[in-house]
């Protein structure tokens, strides 16, 4: 994972079992996978990029995205390859990159995921990075669960993560 390369956001809604989704890319890599309040993403995009987000519905990063979505979400693919750059902190895409190794089909804890970057006081600043995954799905932040085994917040709702958690149980 690097850091987006360029100051442009162009982004394109998709359909999907899950719903609509919002795909944002800096024109190389894809910088953000959203699956609600596209409005308000795209405006708060706008303004730390400096640039006005560009429809595109025609990047072929976006198709590759869209099909590999569209396989997860079908049962048929466990892993996503995929060209990502994710904007955040080096602490945040330090959990983020962490996330990318927690097996399709199975959970890790906050406490796992700090003494994984070598932070393991760290459980809580983990928490916050995870909540600013901007690249949902593909970086699986669904499959962070609370200590006790309890679904802990997911920004798109408790509901969605536990569809995407029954989909990787049930293959």
């Amino acid at each position: 994972m690097t850091q987006p390369t360029v100051d442009t956001v162009r982004y394109t809604i998709i359909d999907s079992t899950l719903g609509r989704i919002l795909l944002t890319s800096d024109g190389d890599h894809l910088t953000g996978l959203y699956l609600d309040d596209f409005d308000r993403i795209l405006q708060r995009l706008g303004k730390t990029s400096g640039a006005k987000p560009i429809g595109d519905d025609e990047l072929g990063l976006f198709a590759a995205a869209g099909d590999q979505l569209a396989e997860y979400l079908a049962g048929t693919r466990t892993a996503f390859d995929l060209p990502l750059a994710p904007t955040g902190t080096e602490f945040q895409r330090d959990v983020w990159q962490a996330l990318t190794t927690i097996p399709y089909g199975t959970t890790a804890g906050y406490g796992e995921l700090a003494a994984w970057i070598d932070r393991p006081t760290a459980a809580r600043a983990v928490g916050a990075a995870n909540g600013r995954n901007p690249i949902s799905i593909i970086v699986p932040c669904h499959r962070v669960i609370g200590a006790n085994g309890a679904l802990t917040g997911y920004a798109w709702g408790e509901e969605k993560k536990r569809r995407l958690l029954d989909l990787e149980a049930g293959h």
